[in-house]
Formats: C-alpha cells, sequence, structure tokens
C-alpha cells in the first residue's frame, strides 16, 4: 500500500484536494490497523472516534520534524512515516519482527523515524521529552518543529505545565495537540478539570490556546498546519484542544458501563470518517466507487500484515534486550559488593 502521508501543506490557504484525500485515506488506515491490534489483544488501547485528531496532527509533517504521539492510535504517526504494518501488528502480539521486540509498551514507535519513543508506563512522559526536542532545534537554529499529542487526562499531570511554561518563555518550535476524548480511563473530564476547554490554560503561559473539533480533520489539520508555521518562523509554541469522544472502552475489553448509551450513539452519529467522506463527495473530491477502492486497499495491506505478523515467533530472551540491560558479571564477582573479599560488614 502507498503512504497515505503527503509533503507539508504550506502556510494558508484552503486544503487541496489532494490533502483532503490524504488524510481520509490516513483516518481509514488508523481505524482498520487499530480495529485489528484491539481484535488481536484484548488489552489494546482503541482509538475509533479519534482519527481525526490523529490524522489531523501528523498528516503532513516534514521528514526532519519529530512526532510524539498519544498512546492511543500512535500506528498511524508510525506509518506516515513509513513504518512497516507487519512490524507494528507485531508490536501488539509482542512479536519478535515488532519495533519494540516483544518488550512492554507495544505501542512505542521507533527513534529512528523521528518518534518519541515511550519509556515509561505512566502517561505524558513524552510531553517533557517532546519539548526537550523542541529544545534541542532551538539549539541548532533549524526550523524543525515537534508536534506532541496526548490525552485530557494528562494535563493535569505536573510536568506538562512545566513544560509548556518552559517552551513558552523560551519560545520553544513545538505544537502540543490534546486528543481531548472526554475520558481519563472511567473518568469523565468533568469530575477531574475545573474548566471546559483546556485551550484557555494556554493563557497562563503566554501562548496562544484554540478548541477545534476533533471529529472534524479538516479543521484540526489547518489548526495544527497553522502553528506549525508559526513555530517554524520562531514564534513559539501553541496549544490545540481537539475535541472528539473514545467510542470504545479504555481497553479493548473494557465494556465502557460507565457510559450512558445515548450519549455514545449520539457520538457515533458524529464520526469523523463517514463525516469527512460525505464532504468530500459534496465537493466532488471522490466518487463512492473511490472510496470503496480506498477501502479495499487499506484493508488488504492490512490483512497482509496481520498474516506476516502472525507467522512471526514469539519474542525469545535473546530478542528483548536483556544484554542492553544487564551487565555482565565476572564470575566471583558481586554485581553489588565488587570484588568478593571476605564478609561485607565493616
Amino acid at each position: 500500500m502507498s503512504r497515505p502521508n503527503g509533503p507539508g501543506t504550506g502556510e494558508g490557504g484552503n486544503l487541496g484536494s489532494t490533502v483532503r484525500i490524504g488524510l481520509l485515506k490516513a483516518m481509514m488506515l488508523s481505524r482498520t490497523l487499530e480495529r485489528a491490534c484491539c481484535e488481536l489483544n484484548p488489552r489494546w488501547f482503541p482509538a475509533e472516534g479519534e482519527e481525526g485528531v490523529i490524522a489531523g496532527a501528523f498528516f503532513g509533517l516534514r521528514s526532519d520534524d519529530t512526532m510524539a504521539p498519544h498512546y492511543r492510535g500512535p500506528f498511524l504517526a508510525y506509518a506516515l512515516r513509513g513504518a512497516n504494518l507487519s512490524r507494528l501488528v507485531g508490536q501488539a502480539l509482542g512479536k519478535a519482527n515488532g519495533y519494540a521486540r516483544g518488550r512492554a509498551l507495544g505501542f512505542t514507535g521507533p527513534a529512528a523515524m523521528g518518534i518519541v519513543p515511550w519509556v515509561a508506563g505512566d502517561l505524558g512522559t513524552t510531553i517533557g521529552v517532546a519539548t526537550g526536542c523542541a529544545l534541542g532545534f532551538s539549539y541548532e537554529g533549524s526550523d524543525r518543529v515537534t508536534v506532541c499529542s496526548f490525552g485530557d487526562g494528562t494535563t493535569n499531570r505536573g510536568d506538562f505545565h512545566e513544560a509548556l511554561n518552559l517552551a513558552s518563555v523560551w519560545k520553544l518550535p513545538i505544537v502540543y495537540v490534546c486528543q481531548h476524548n472526554q475520558y481519563s480511563i472511567s473518568l469523565h473530564a468533568s469530575e477531574v478539570l475545573p474548566i471546559e476547554h483546556l485551550s484557555i490554560r494556554a493563557g497562563s503561559y503566554g501562548m496562544p490556546g484554540l478548541t477545534v473539533d476533533g471529529n472534524d480533520v479538516f479543521a484540526v489539520h489547518t489548526a495544527v498546519r497553522d502553528a506549525v508555521a508559526r513555530a517554524r518562523n520562531g514564534d513559539g509554541p501553541t496549544l490545540i484542544e481537539a475535541r472528539s469522544y473514545r467510542l470504545g472502552g479504555h481497553w479493548a475489553s473494557d465494556p465502557g458501563g460507565y457510559r450512558l448509551p445515548e450519549v455514545q450513539e449520539a457520538w457515533r452519529d458524529k464520526d469523523p470518517i463517514p463525516r469527512a467522506i460525505s464532504e468530500m463527495v459534496d465537493a466532488g473530491d471522490l466518487t463512492q466507487h473511490e472510496i470503496d477502492a480506498m477501502w479495499d486497499e487499506v484493508r488488504h495491506a492490512v490483512d497482509e500484515a496481520i498474516a506476516i505478523a502472525k507467522a512471526c515467533p514469539d519474542a525469545r530472551i535473546e530478542d528483548i534486550g536483556s544484554d542492553e540491560v544487564f551487565a555482565e558479571v565476572p564470575d566471583g564477582t558481586s554485581a553489588h559488593l565488587g570484588a568478593r573479599s571476605g564478609s561485607w560488614r565493616a
């Protein structure tokens, strides 16, 4: 399958049909790939309904920019960088062929592709690293940019505030995108946030903040595109709140009984993919036949990736890199006490 990425969309102007088609194809890939991962791994984190935020935020970045995607739906960002689909599926299955080589945090990304990897089990740690990448770009004197996404619950972490404050003071080239799906596991945002719109926090840091419809991929992409252009121009960071809804559970096997069915169905009617398709058909960008062909291409690519990943061996001890974590201890030596020379007591 051809990569669903495309060139940067430039600074200003309406989105052209090529970009709009690319964004739609990216959402199609995200939904198909993430659904497959959820079927294969009950502990996977569904991204259904949030594809507009993911595609809108990471589509069209330059190859030398850095991505730091949220843990929910990050495989699309990796695919936009050219990551192999079978290796991504392998990560969800704990296979040796995955970029994570069977280690924990199967949603981590390949750093060699300019992606901030997940190195801790708690959420939000990528925000600090992504801000550090932007600091590095500032030291370089380059016009490279970092785009970092995270959930609404993550904005209550202390290092979220520290990172945004630092980025604003030093005018770092970074765009912060809140993938606001309204839930922190089973807690609704209203239970943990004293404000309705997270974007107003930007004013406290002296940076622009805006709220966009996260189910309108074209609105998200336009907002991120403009913020990236601002950062590239040396004008500092932006906080974008893209409001959406998590249609699935926190993880694939979560029945989500803590949500009202009528609210969930109302949001299902706002699904970003049918919405984009309807708009594009009306605009004459695509015919229904072309849309069906795009779905077929994406499904074939994901089916092929699954078959390859399933055929790969599970990760073994020698695959997971224990030699990269623990030092070899010579015979007769204690890793804690040094050379053995009698009792350790003084």
